[in-house]
């Protein structure tokens, strides 16, 4: 990299391959949260930030913290971070990257000499991937007070979740008492998991939003016959009229992805009854994933889905239920003051930039909710994640950390001056 940047891109590399050593056997890159794996991953994380000269400590939900101290007292926390658990086989860049980015930009501080005025935090969030307990972000929803009360109770493997964050230091008896009304500002660095800044050759994505996501259940009901003896006009096959809803549901998601705001939807669960090559199909279940940046992009989609199952469940001779919105989470955008401090880093250091939203889930939606929040993404090859062949250019990682460091700084003195 030509660039002369304020971190230390060597660094970065040593402490993401480090962790990227630490895997299952034949299943790079798995450190699953609540595993010894994930234990072992999470000392040397603890270690790089004791040597960077952070306090560190295990929150109440199980976050890993390392703090820097500021030079005045009651002011604030200056929040940065990621999370080092990962999905099973694929997790190399995916969370860690923005761990890593965030301690480097702790040492870079103090290689420079550098006393903020604020608090710095650097955070290991618990278990932002879906856990063996079926749920995602524990730490930072658990930080917040956020965290559902009877997800303590979820059970597997023998073990509750409960026990499960003791496990690991946390102190699940006071979840529900958590607040963290200090923090002043949260930044969180992520690889994109898209492919939008690879091909328009950014460096940089600033997140405007953090898409919501609707999860909706429709039920196609037809009647099972004889798949050799009913004749081709006298069927009520489920199937066939949910593969055209399928379609059609791909075509009104396409749709709305023109508009200005990010939307998708993805029919990714589908089940038939009774399964079996002779019988026509009777009942088919399926599950839609929908993502929008705006809301009435959303709500425009769903009352679409509401008439539209009306009209094809007349046209193919079957009964379809009307749309249940299994789980429905709004859109959570990004601080206005924090996307211009974003804004002026990237000019800093040279960064090329764009905005753009989030259609993944983030540990950032949650502390945003508290805290003015916002996050960048960086390019990942191909737009590839989730996957072993996940990867993220050290270059890209390193230019990341740099925007990060200039935003700190650029936070600690705006902040500073708002508080005056």
């Amino acid at each position: 990299m030509s660039r002369n940047l304020p971190v230390n891109p060597d660094r970065i590399a040593e402490d993401i391959d480090a962790l990227a050593g630490i895997t299952e056997p034949g299943h790079p890159w798995t450190r699953r949260a609540f595993s010894p794996l994930f234990l072992e991953g999470r000392a040397y994380i603890e270690a790089r930030m004791r040597a960077a000269g952070l306090e560190t400590r295990i929150d109440a939900a199980g976050n890993l913290i390392g703090k820097r101290r500021g030079a005045i007292d009651g002011l604030g926390t200056i929040m940065l971070g990621s999370h080092s658990d990962t999905v099973p086989d694929g997790g190399r860049f995916d969370g860690i990257a923005g761990v890593v980015a965030a301690l480097e930009v702790a040492r870079a501080l103090s290689d420079r000499g550098i006393a903020l005025d604020h608090d710095l935090e650097i955070v290991d969030f618990l278990a932002e991937e879906v856990s063996i307990f079926g749920v995602s972000c524990i730490g930072s929803r658990g930080m917040t007070g956020q965290m559902p009360e009877a997800w303590l109770s979820r059970v597997t493997d023998g073990r509750d979740l409960a026990e499960a964050i003791a496990e690991v230091g946390g102190r699940p008896g006071v979840l529900q008492q958590q607040s963290r009304p200090d923090i002043a500002g949260f930044l969180e660095l992520h690889i994109e998991q898209g492919p939008v800044l690879e091909n328009e050759k950014k460096d940089i994505g600033i997140v405007t939003a953090i898409a919501g996501i609707t999860r909706i259940e429709i039920i196609v009901e037809g009647r099972a016959d004889h798949a050799g003896t009913t004749p081709m006009d006298s069927r009520s096959d489920a199937l066939v009229a949910a593969a055209q809803l399928v379609l059609d549901i791909r075509n009104a998601a396409a749709a709305h992805a023109k508009t200005p705001g990010h939307f998708a939807a993805t029919v990714g669960e589908f089940r038939i009854e009774p399964n079996a090559a002779n019988v026509v199909p009777s009942k088919v279940v399926l599950l839609i994933d929908g993502r929008a940046e705006v809301r009435n992009d959303m709500e425009a989609f769903c009352e679409w889905l509401d008439e539209h199952v009306i009209k094809l469940a007349i046209a193919y001779g079957v009964s379809i239920k009307s749309p249940m919105r299994v789980s429905d989470n709004r859109p959570t955008p990004s601080d206005p003051g924090l996307l211009k401090t974003l804004e002026r880093a990237c000019e800093t250091v040279g960064a090329k930039h764009r905005r753009m939203a989030s259609g993944a889930g983030h540990d950032m939606a949650w502390i945003a909710k508290v805290a003015p929040a916002a996050m960048i993404f960086v390019p990942c090859r191909e737009g590839r994640s989730h996957s072993a062949d996940e990867w993220a250019d050290n270059d890209d990682i390193a230019l990341g950390a740099a925007v990060l460091f200039e935003a700190v700084i650029d936070m600690d003195k705006s902040l500073k001056q708002e508080n005056a």
